[in-house]
């Protein structure tokens, strides 16, 4: 081939490279644009493109639930899932407040009946001494059914098909989906009773065992005989129905009784929560098959109830998914709620037929600024706020009111607020013989740590301004809480042009000299005073930040003050002991009754001597005495009285630096319907409504890609490509030199 052909050839092939990877990115970009513009769901949407405009709500969850089974959960994590799902026979009305029970899986409220020592019974006001038994009557609805299930499948015969497998039969089953059958059938009593009873399995080591033993009649006894039976099959199916109760009872298909000792008037709080939910004892059957438990087929894994949803997907590490319930029996959104709650469209669905949504998505978000970030692009339907995004999100007032900055509301995102029935407090040991004790000395120290740490300035920088400086161990929204002058502590506020101000620093101090220990120096030794607080050790910048502001307010007296940081396990036992001094606490509410508060400083309650709750072993004869009788009284003029006499005695005793109710803050998106948050109540998700097409409306404009990076790459690619096309068409069209002949 002559070379003139062979050089015009190879310019020919770069030229066309060239050319051609131009067209090639112009031709991405184009795409790119047109993708962008036409496309039905933002690029960075993470769930399927079916599911746009689907009826789902989206939520995370942060660490996985440890129990499912109704026996055994206890925390607020696992509530969030096992409330949808198990029906107990009472529940809290999702507006009302303050907070009141009404019937769920119940026809109607318990009949009580008061019993004396001889089994007769009693009239409704008897005093609380010739109460010997409290019996309570459940009648539950008719025609509810239990969600699909292996466990309720029959074959033609009407024998059950899974609840007798033989070796083999689990081969290549490694889920509950790998049952191909499911069934059901109606709720009945029975199994209301047999979910009591299992709270006596020493298998399962239900939380709430120690208190119901000492209710409910019998329970005691029957964990005795199933311990005897556990010996020899620690993990084998018991048929508990072989095994009566006296204190819980089967009257009729639709009724049953539950009989405790005394008069416990809380005891109607347990009735709505799922350790009296009712459990199946074809499911207990069916999970204690041999190789069930070894392929985590369980039913602390997969729970069988009779709620608005079920749970189809179980993957703690990704995600979990709540379904509709195609069996779920009737129920309606409240016709009636709190005053307010129309003019905020909160009675817009009543009378509706419940759930709302077909499905409830919750992803895994180990780390706050992912979940935050997801939840401002729409992806999330509903948020707390971190102390990282809390600026971002919400701009506090000078008299501490919330708003939400103009970025949110111009997302249409709302801001709900609720003071949560709960206490965060500093305790004292009072068999300290240093911060304990109840003479003059002891009550002057207690109370000027008491004054010298600013509650107010610890909810500023610590919790954005996310509390309510206690005055007290009730929590507002419970029945005995006093607002105003009327609750304040005397012996750490002022009352002052018509708001409660911390005494100033200067009256600690003075306290602390009553004390013994003026300028911080203990009077009879010369010795400065160190005083000693015990907290379970967590790492972090944040836990630092406290602690040093924990001794900045000692310091304000002259008191130095050691911290002791120990690992939880070890605190524990320390509490257990009785060896710490001052230590950091909290409570949270099982049931919205002031005895669930003020048995925090009940002496028969004392942690050392008692192993109870009271973790600062608080010993005061008057008030354990008012409170045996307020305990077992109906809300009403003579029981606040008696509350507002214990108050006043702890407030004078000071066991407590009473420290802080929390309040919750959450946002939730613009197609959020029904929003209003109850402590309380656990199962709110069949509540909730949405509005799919406005999200999916939203999400588009939020997610909208943004292109002219993508474009200035590529004129910066053009840029550069250009001058090579350029030089190589000069040399294409250049004359050819002539070489020698």
């Amino acid at each position: 081939m002559p070379q003139g052909v062979r050089r015009a050839r190879v310019t020919g092939a770069v030229r066309g490279a060239v050319r051609g990877y131009g067209i090639r990115v112009l031709c991405a970009l184009l795409v790119a644009v047109a993708l962008g513009g036409c496309g039905k769901t933002p690029w960075n949407d993470p769930y399927p493109a079916a599911d746009a405009r689907a009826n789902v709500l989206y939520a995370a969850f942060s660490e996985r639930p440890k129990h499912l089974d109704p026996a055994r959960a206890y925390s607020a994590n696992e509530y969030e899932f096992i409330a949808q799902i198990y029906e107990p026979p009472l529940q809290y009305q999702y507006l009302d407040r303050p907070y009141r029970l009404v019937p769920l899986s119940a026809a109607a409220m318990p009949e009580v009946t008061y019993l004396d020592a001889h089994g007769r019974a009693l009239a409704p006001g008897a005093p609380a001494r010739r109460i010997a038994y409290t019996v309570y009557r459940i009648r539950i609805r008719r025609g509810i059914r239990y969600q699909p299930h292996p466990c309720f499948a029959r074959g033609p015969d009407g024998r059950p098909l899974y609840l007798d497998l033989k070796p083999g039969a689990l081969a290549g089953i490694r889920t509950l989906s790998g049952f191909r059958h499911t069934g059901t059938r109606e709720l009945t009593a029975a199994d209301f009773v047999y979910e009591i009873k299992r709270l006596a399995d020493p298998r399962l080591h239900s939380p709430i065992f120690g208190l119901m033993s000492g209710y409910i009649v019998g329970l005691k006894g029957l964990e005795r005989r199933l311990a005897k039976v556990r010996r020899d099959d620690p993990h084998g199916y018991i048929d508990l129905s072989r095994y009566p109760l006296a204190g819980a009872r089967v009257t009729g298909r639709y009724t049953y009784e539950i009989t405790i000792r005394g008069k416990y008037p809380q005891f109607r709080y347990w009735l709505a929560m799922p350790f009296f939910a009712p459990v199946p004892p074809e499911a207990d059957r069916f999970y204690a098959q041999p190789g069930m438990a070894r392929r985590n087929i369980t039913l602390d894994w997969y729970p069988v109830g009779t709620g608005p949803y079920m749970l189809t997907e179980n993957n703690p590490n990704r995600r979990m998914v709540l379904s509709r319930n195609p069996n779920f029996h009737p129920e309606t959104y409240p016709r009636h709620g709190a005053p307010g709650d129309a003019a905020q469209g909160l009675l817009k669905d009543a009378g509706r037929r419940l759930p709302f949504v077909d499905r409830v998505v919750f992803s895994l978000e180990k780390e706050s600024i992912p979940y935050w970030n997801k939840f401002l692009q729409g992806y999330y339907d509903m948020s707390g706020i971190s102390s990282d995004s809390f600026d971002q999100a919400v701009q506090m007032g000078a008299q501490g009111q919330a708003r939400l900055t103009p970025a949110m509301r111009a997302k249409g995102i709302r801001l709900r607020t609720s003071v949560v029935p709960a206490i965060y407090y500093m305790g004292f040991n009072m068999l300290d013989p240093v911060v304990g004790g109840y003479d003059a000395r002891a009550r002057a120290l207690r109370r000027a740590i008491s004054i010298a740490v600013d509650e107010e300035e610890y909810i500023a920088i610590f919790r954005n301004g996310r509390g309510i400086p206690a005055q007290g161990p009730i929590p507002p929204g419970i029945f005995g809480y006093r607002s105003g002058r009327a609750g304040i502590d005397p012996y750490v506020y002022d009352w002052v042009d018509g708001h409660a101000r911390r005494k100033p620093i200067a009256a600690a101090r003075a306290l602390l000299a009553r004390a013994g220990y003026p300028g911080g120096v203990d009077r009879r030794t010369g010795e400065p005073l160190t005083l000693y607080l015990d907290v379970a050790s967590s790492s972090g910048p944040d836990q630092q930040a406290l602690l040093d502001w924990y001794r900045k307010q000692f310091e304000k007296l002259g008191v130095q003050l050691v911290v002791r940081s120990t690992f939880y396990n070890r605190f524990q036992d320390k509490m257990r002991k009785g060896t710490e001094q001052i230590f950091l606490w909290g409570w949270n509410a099982d049931y919205p009754d002031p005895e669930n508060f003020l048995f925090l400083l009940y002496g028969p309650n004392g942690k050392v001597r008692h192993g109870g709750e009271n973790a600062a072993n608080y010993d005061n004869p008057e008030f354990d005495r008012l409170f045996d009788r307020m305990k077992d009284m109906a809300d009403g003029p003579e029981r606040l009285a008696i509350i507002d006499r214990m108050v006043a005695i702890a407030d004078r005793d000071a066991p407590w630096v009473w420290g802080f109710y929390p309040k919750e803050f959450r946002l939730y998106q613009a197609w959020d319907h029904n929003v209003k948050p109850n402590p309380m109540a656990n199962n709110s998700l069949k509540y909730l409504r949405i509005d799919p097409d406005l999200r999916a409306r939203l999400r588009a404009r939020w997610n909208r890609p943004v292109l002219w990076p993508l474009l200035a790459m590529a004129g910066l690619g053009l840029l550069f490509i250009a001058p090579a096309v350029i030089t190589y068409r000069r040399k294409e069209h250049r004359p050819p030199r002539r070489g020698p002949d």
